[in-house]
């Protein structure tokens, strides 16, 4: 079915009109006359196969498909002779890569001199990020569209389309229809397919949920654990984290967990968000974070899935607070500029005669021997102007640790001025 419904023309393609309006990209080429070299990015299903086909028949160019999965050098080497050739009886080849990103960064390159010398136009095929899979050189001569997933209004035009096709309707009430368009999961090819199931049931009524999801197998959610989506959807779970949003960053929790992700990457990671985005305005989270990884290692999945759970409903509900977290990286970067100041003289020890002479330890004011068990004295080199990098946030816990901030750094002004020694 699939093959029957392929758009014959641009204009009838569902979705992508980000890309194919008038005022698109695509839309803008075409109507200019001049196409250039593309890569399609986008999740499966969504046309890029077809958008290419009818981007060759609108510009009147000779289509050769290969896709990268089968296709080795010495085949690419026969492709871009015969587009030579067609080149030289005044016909240009577009040349569509299915798959674009699993050729190496080498057959990337051969590309190159025959986009350059207009031997083919080139139009990319991935479901993976180009910035992270494709050649900074093949990127800078092929311009990035990206195509989206297919809504369940996009979804819903594809199954009367397929109803059109078929002369009848498909045996589903309103529920199961809209069921089924979920199943798809944004996939215009996924869907075509499980209509042809449907369709082929022998039945004279209107079948329900319940017996749509018996007969059919829910297709699997789209995650790859080590590619973008992965770091997509944990950045979708830490971001809701940050915005005390603690539903979403459950969903967003749930998805990686249905998904397959390892329940212990994301325990370190929930642990990670205790850290940078709570901190010290609640010190409690870091240890419910720590209970829960604990939990999970001895209950493992999907009892110890729970312990993750709740973790992250308290870390989105916490207060939150990145001062430790912007202190310390304010640090590092200043001990990288000053690695190699001493430290200053009074605050060295002196086991040594030597080192004594040399003036180590020479004027160390011991704190619990002063008034409030506090010295004032300088710690930093002695070169350098007193920084500030902690400034605690008016927020949980870090209202307390702020007025201690504001009292020793009253106090140790004080001491400098020399009172109340």
């Amino acid at each position: 079915m699939a093959d029957r419904l392929r758009p014959q023309r641009l204009g009838e393609v569902i979705g992508q009109e980000q890309v194919l309006g008038r005022d698109a990209p695509l839309g803008a080429m075409l109507e200019a006359g001049s196409l250039s070299s593309l890569i399609l990015w986008g999740p499966p299903g969504v046309g890029k196969t077809t958008i290419a086909r009818l981007l060759a028949d609108a510009a009147d160019l000779a289509f050769v498909q290969v896709s990268a999965i089968f296709t080795g050098v010495a085949d690419l080497k026969k492709v871009f002779e015969a587009a030579k050739l067609r080149r030289g009886q005044g016909r240009a080849t577009l040349l569509f890569v299915d798959e674009i990103h699993r050729f190496n960064k080498a057959q990337q390159d051969g590309f190159l001199p025959h986009m350059e010398d207009g031997t083919i136009l080139l139009v990319g095929a991935t479901t993976e990020n180009p910035s992270f899979e494709l050649n900074a050189a093949l990127l800078s001569r092929a311009q990035v569209l990206v195509l989206e997933r297919l809504d369940l209004s996009d979804l819903e035009r594809l199954a009367q389309r397929a109803e059109k096709e078929l002369g009848r309707a498909l045996p589903l009430d309103g529920a199961a229809r809209e069921t089924l368009l979920e199943m798809a999961d944004g996939d215009g090819r996924a869907l075509l397919n499980l209509i042809e199931q449907v369709a082929a049931w022998k039945t004279d009524t209107r079948l329900g949920v319940e017996a749509l999801t018996a007969r059919l197998m829910k297709r699997a959610a789209k995650y790859d654990k080590s590619g973008e989506e992965h770091f997509n959807l944990i950045s979708a779970l830490h971001k809701s984290v940050r915005g005390s949003d603690p539903d979403a960053a459950l969903y967003w929790l749930g998805r990686m967990l249905v998904g397959g992700e390892d329940p212990r990457y994301l325990a370190r990671r929930i642990t990670r968000m205790a850290v940078e985005d709570i901190g010290l305005a609640d010190p409690q989270a870091q240890t419910i974070c720590l209970h829960a990884w604990e939990t999970y290692e001895r209950l493992g999945s999907p009892e110890g899935d729970l312990a993750l759970g709740q973790a992250v409903i308290y870390l989105a509900l916490a207060p939150k607070s990145n001062a430790g977290y912007a202190a310390f990286k304010a640090a590092l970067a200043e001990a990288r500029k000053t690695g190699s100041e001493p430290p200053p003289k009074h605050i060295l020890n002196a086991p040594t005669r030597l080192m004594k002479e040399q003036g180590y330890g020479k004027g160390y004011d011991y704190d619990h021997d002063a008034e409030d068990a506090f010295s004032g004295q300088n710690y930093f080199p002695e070169t350098m102007k007193r920084p500030v990098y902690y400034t605690p946030v008016d927020r949980g816990h870090e209202r307390e640790l702020r007025k201690r901030v504001e009292f020793f750094s009253g106090l140790r002004e004080k001491r400098r001025r020399g009172e109340g020694r």
